[in-house]
């Protein structure tokens, strides 16, 4: 797994999405880690206030070169077998991406109102027995 995804494992939307890129992944290119997780999240140098900007891609091998938000999720499609090309033409759309920011910023702010809670934190399986952690040591 090359990267960490760090999404919101309370939200609804949130873990409905991980678990369709967890089936098309398989844990290939992908660890998930809930924004939940304080003592990976803090490996990682991430903070509560960092989390509130969305979801979070790190390049396991790079850990400084990381994606938030809309990025993130653009960067995640590009790395899915061909998603590149439907990540290019949603960028080369004059005023799509500005729209999709605006979209995001909406349903990340007001998720929990729109898509419910869960009652208990969602773990993926490609996160078990502390994986991440163990691919966080090199810090």
């Amino acid at each position: 797994m090359n990267y960490s995804v760090i999404y919101d494992g309370n939200c609804n939307l949130c873990v409905t999405l991980v678990q369709l890129l967890e089936r098309l992944d398989q844990g290939k290119l992908f660890n998930y880690i809930p924004m939940q997780n304080p003592m990976i999240l803090q490996r990682w140098g991430i903070t509560p206030q960092d989390c509130e900007l969305g979801l979070i891609l790190i390049d396991s091998q790079i850990p400084e070169k990381r994606w938030q938000g809309t990025a993130a999720a653009e960067e995640i499609g590009r790395l899915l077998p061909l998603g590149g090309i439907f990540v290019d033409a949603y960028r080369s759309l004059p005023g799509v991406k500005w729209i999709g920011d605006r979209v995001y910023e909406q349903v990340r702010d007001n998720r929990y109102t729109l898509f419910g809670k869960r009652h208990t934190t969602y773990e993926s399986k490609f996160c078990r027995d502390n994986r991440c952690l163990s691919n966080s040591d090199k810090f």
